[in-house]
């Protein structure tokens, strides 16, 4: 299959560290360049990343015609602007996390979805770890899910960072709360149909910086209810889990969200019989990437290969359930997934 080239929308952390570094693993992409609104700050990350080319500007970027596909991990409030700039310029776009303010701004990509293919970046839902748990509870191994604990945290108080930037989406909701709703939504194979949500902000900021959230997905064909619970938050100490509870065992994740490449990914199952974790049975799966599995999934929809596996109808749900967790906040009570 011929080599998708792509092209990236800044000289955000997360493109530069991880993403960036992952997609140029791949035998099936090549990362031709990286854009800046400043010239030199292009120029020094495409000399670190060892890009052929820096563009000065984003329009720039869009306008070579040598470029098939977008990476976009500008901040928040500029993912559905960048996103719809780039495929009206008939680029196909990977765009961060999560893909808008809210639900209603998704649509505006609606006029140009059937042109190009356009998904949101969310990386585990390629992980080898995600899809080997989903494959194993598919099987019966914990028995019907019923229950997802999940919690992400870490600390950050700079001022200037964007996650601490409330005009810009930033907060814990948007920013890693969206995880654990994925979570809900991948491992149950469900949507909820009801949530609720605790919120507490920071005076200065004015983001989340702790939320709470209870997820209703329903009761499943046995007549029994599955429940999400999660935590995050911006401002504790760094973690991160996601365990879950079927009527023969649990199942937890090593490292969920955040797993690192070069370290084994492991799945534990516990039928609960001890205490003390003697019954735990260990599923190890060897080092992979992320980042790297999801370009590729991505670039083989883009060559006609394979299905787009996320579109925007998809990232429009995970929207409306934080749009709901966020009027729960106001409300003080269940909210539906209304709009």
């Amino acid at each position: 299959m011929k080599k998708t080239v792509w092209g990236v929308l800044s000289t955000a952390k997360i493109g530069v560290g991880k993403v960036i570094p992952a997609l140029m693993q791949s035998d099936l992409i090549r990362v031709k360049g990286i854009a800046s609104r400043n010239l030199e700050s292009a120029r020094a990350a495409a000399s670190a990343l060892g890009l052929e080319t820096a563009y000065g500007s984003y329009e720039d970027l869009l306008a070579d015609p040598e470029i098939e596909v977008i990476y976009n991990p500008l901040p928040n409030h500029l993912h559905v602007p960048m996103t719809l700039a780039a495929a009206k310029a008939g680029k196909h776009v990977l765009c961060e996390k999560p893909m808008a303010l809210d639900a209603a701004e998704i649509d505006q990509l609606a006029e140009v979805s059937h042109k190009v293919h356009i998904m949101e970046a969310f990386m585990v839902r390629h992980s080898l770890q995600w899809l080997e748990a989903r494959r194993l509870i598919r099987e019966g191994t914990i028995g019907a899910p019923k229950i997802i604990q999940s919690w992400f945290s870490y600390n950050n108080t700079d001022p200037h960072n964007i996650r601490n930037k409330v005009e810009w989406g930033g907060g814990g909701l948007m920013d890693i709360g969206c995880y654990p709703i994925v979570a809900g939504r991948f491992f149950f194979e469900a949507e909820p149909v009801r949530v609720m949500a605790l919120i507490s902000r920071d005076k200065t900021f004015g983001t989340d910086t702790i939320t709470s959230g209870l997820l209703d997905f329903g009761p499943d064909s046995s007549g029994m209810g599955r429940q999400l619970t999660f935590a995050v938050s911006t401002a504790l100490t760094p973690g991160q889990a996601v365990t879950i509870m079927g009527e023969k065992a649990r199942l937890s994740l090593s490292i969920p969200f955040n797993q690192p490449p070069d370290a084994p990914q492991v799945i534990t199952v516990d039928d609960g019989q001890s205490f003390n974790g003697a019954t735990a049975v260990t599923h190890t799966l060897q080092p992979s990437n992320q980042y790297t599995l999801m370009g590729e999934a991505f670039t083989r929809a883009v060559r006609g290969e394979a299905p787009l596996p996320y579109g925007i109808a998809d990232a429009r749900l995970n929207m409306r359930i934080i749009d709901a967790l966020f009027r729960s906040e106001t409300s003080g009570r269940w909210e539906t997934l209304a709009g």
